[in-house]
Parts: C-alpha cells; sequence; structure tokens
C-alpha cells in the first residue's frame, strides 16, 4: 500500500483505468450480493432429507401462490380421511367467487366437485376455489388458515404462518424456502 500525496488515504498504486474497473467490479459485486439476498433458493434430496443446495433457505418470505400446496395437502388429507369425496360439492360463497384473478369464474351460489377444484388449483392457481375450499373444510377463511399453520408446524415447518388459502398478499403470512420443500416433500 502506498499514499498518494495530499492525500491520507491508502490506496493501491494500479493506474487509474484498473481502479476505475475495481471499482465498477466491486459496484457490480455490492449489487448482485444485495440483489441475492432478496432469494431464496433450497435444494433438497427427497429421499435422504439431505440439503443439496441452500442460499437464504431459513429467510422469510412471502410465499405467494406456493401457499396452495398447503391448501391442496389438506385437502388431500381430507379425502384420504373420508372426510369430503371427489365428488363433493364445493359451493362459492360471494367471498370466493369475489377472489381477483387468477380464478375460475364460478358464481355465487354455485359450486363445483373438489377434484374439479383440486385441478383449478393446480392448473390455474385458481384463488376462487382454494378460497371456496377453505371455506368447505375448516368453515371460514380464518379458521382454515389456523389450520394450515397448524399442519405446517406438526409437519416441522416451524418458519411458516398461513392467513389465507391462496397466498394474495398479507403481510402476517410468511414462510422459508426450508419450509416449502418440507411441504413439497410432505406433499
Amino acid at each position: 500500500m502506498r499514499q498518494a500525496s495530499g492525500s491520507t488515504r491508502p490506496w493501491v498504486n494500479i493506474g487509474r483505468p484498473a481502479a476505475l474497473m475495481l471499482a465498477a467490479l466491486l459496484s457490480v459485486s455490492l449489487v448482485a450480493e444485495a440483489a441475492a439476498a432478496k432469494y431464496a433458493a433450497i435444494v433438497v434430496d427427497a429421499n435422504t432429507g439431505k440439503t443439496l443446495y441452500s442460499s437464504n433457505a431459513d429467510s422469510r418470505r412471502y410465499p405467494a401462490s406456493l401457499t396452495k400446496m398447503m391448501t391442496l395437502y389438506l385437502t388431500f388429507e381430507a379425502l384420504q380421511r373420508g372426510k369430503i369425496k371427489k365428488t363433493t360439492p364445493v359451493p362459492f360463497s360471494v367471498q370466493a367467487a369475489a377472489q381477483p384473478p387468477t380464478k375460475i369464474g364460478v358464481k355465487a351460489g354455485k359450486s363445483i366437485p373438489v377434484e374439479t377444484a383440486i385441478y383449478a388449483l393446480i392448473t390455474r392457481s385458481a384463488n376462487d376455489a382454494s378460497h371456496a375450499l377453505a371455506e368447505l373444510l375448516g368453515g371460514s377463511e380464518p379458521n382454515f388458515a389456523r389450520m394450515m399453520t397448524a399442519k405446517a408446524r406438526s409437519l416441522g415447518m416451524k418458519g411458516t404462518v398461513f392467513r389465507n388459502p391462496h397466498g394474495l398478499p398479507d403481510p402476517g403470512q410468511f414462510t422459508t424456502a426450508r419450509d416449502m420443500a418440507t411441504l413439497g416433500i410432505a406433499l
């Protein structure tokens, strides 16, 4: 290290073009690092449970439509327990029908079979169908959200709280990449 004449800041004597390039690379690196912190990822071997890769895997994130995985999990569980059948009608309340797109557009007062609602969640990410299933299985959206969070805890998902069955924005609803991997493997 050497000091520039008249300066009290140490710097490496690498020349102005190289110094500008270094500054640019450091800036790009810091921007990339900041951007990477926004994202979370995890790769888990489903057979062994071993984490193969992770980045911010335990950082809180909003689950968005990944929320529907838990709605499906509870629906499949209800099917397995005989609480509902694939042919059980899923009624659409005014609230369910009013959910914003993406939706399948069932009118309030109408119904579809559970099997159709499942396909609507899987293929269309249908917010109206997920809300209708929540009301069918939980009696209300808030009660179903409590059921979702309780199931998350029983699966070992410690960093997740559900507030709705579809993932539409709610600041109180959050998860982690690790928890979503746990749910994906369970599902």
